[in-house]
């Protein structure tokens, strides 16, 4: 899938632009903001439909603006397909998005928060590791979100303190579906961590140019096991508890990847050099799979990825992404990279370099 024209109307900084990027790298070349990230935003909504920065709508459009629209040319080897998405408030104040997209098209983001799924807390591995599972399996967003929505509710029927005598059969429907749903979803991340290790065995010493053992393993405390009444256990087990904290304690929701370099935790031991670099492969070691998935290779919006890496390291990642296939990299410093298009940035426009 690639992006073979973009056109922008009232998005972020960005009053109006009409942008025909480069089929292979595209290096986005400016000082901070002047709309560099803003313009990877901009692909991704095209090919997602979705921002990577922000949940909330209204900050998309440019200040002071009703709407926001991204239309553009998305080509496969079949064919080329006009998508047109837009962002507008509503009478009542709310924001719609509206437009349909293609159900091949995938965004891999890099950016700064990506840090944390190597250093950070659980959640944020659970949210990477969501994300890729995502677009490897079309289904898994959807059944996430009805998830969390039953855990939600049985958090509240466990905040009630039911009577012991109740407490059973009133959990008994919400502990099938939580073990159900749950299996299901720590299949498909068991099955995306594996495809990331393979990928991540071999990319992580080619970029680092160190002969180091890589690993990427999914942790849960259900350990190997693949049936629903394994979960319904572990909810039975924790029962008590639960009830005196009125919080839903086994399932994917607690449940985090561990990442190791040469055998130790990459998160204490680590330099920052490492951790960043490992944040940067984790996400290129998604390429392949998604590719397979989807049946056409994914676009690499990469925001300021070479940022804290030795001159190199940041050779080999050039190497790296430059075998891609379309790729936005930004940049604060002019890059020469042969082949590649360059692009500057400035105050919402964009010119070649």
């Amino acid at each position: 899938m690639l992006i073979g024209s973009i056109d922008l109307v009232g998005f972020r900084n960005y009053r109006t632009l009409s942008y025909t990027p480069s089929p292979r790298l595209n290096l986005l070349i400016g000082p901070n903001a002047q709309g560099k990230t803003n313009l990877l935003e901009a692909v991704g909504f095209l090919l997602t439909g979705r921002s990577f920065r922000t949940t909330h709508l209204a900050e998309i459009a440019c200040w002071g603006a009703d709407s926001a629209i991204v239309a553009g040319d998305l080509q496969r080897a079949e064919g080329t397909r006009t998508v047109r998405r837009t962002i507008r408030r509503a009478d009542d104040g709310t924001w719609h998005a509206s437009g349909e997209g293609s159900a091949a098209a995938r965004a891999i983001v890099f950016g700064w928060q990506d840090l944390a799924v190597v250093n950070g807390v659980p959640a944020a591995r659970r949210n990477f590791i969501d994300g890729v599972a995502g677009r490897l399996y079309p289904t898994h967003i959807a059944a996430l979100t009805r998830y969390r929505q039953i855990v939600a509710r049985r958090n509240t029927l466990l905040r009630t303190r039911p009577l012991p005598t109740d407490l059973a059969a009133r959990l008994a429907p919400w502990d099938e579906q939580v073990a159900t749903i749950g299996m299901e979803l720590i299949a498909r991340r068991r099955r995306a961590a594996a495809m990331l290790q393979t990928e991540l065995a071999r990319i992580y010493p080619a970029l680092s140019g160190e002969r180091q053992k890589v690993e990427i393993r999914y942790r849960t405390e259900l350990g190997e096991a693949t049936e629903p009444a394994a979960l319904q256990s572990a909810l039975e087990r924790v029962r008590s508890v639960e009830v005196r904290r009125g919080q839903t304690l086994a399932g994917p929701h607690r449940d985090d990847l561990v990442i190791e370099l040469d055998g130790v935790d990459a998160r204490v031991y680590g330099s920052r050099g490492q951790q960043r670099l490992l944040a940067l492969a984790l996400r290129l070691a998604e390429v392949l799979p998604v590719t397979e998935a989807a049946g056409t290779a994914p676009v690499l919006l990469l925001d300021d990825a070479l940022s804290e890496l030795d001159p190199r390291v940041r050779e080999n990642v050039l190497r790296d992404i430059a075998a891609a296939e379309q790729v936005f990299l930004t940049s604060p410093e002019p890059l020469a990279i042969a082949g590649a298009a360059a692009w500057r940035v400035h105050a919402g426009e964009v010119a070649a370099a």
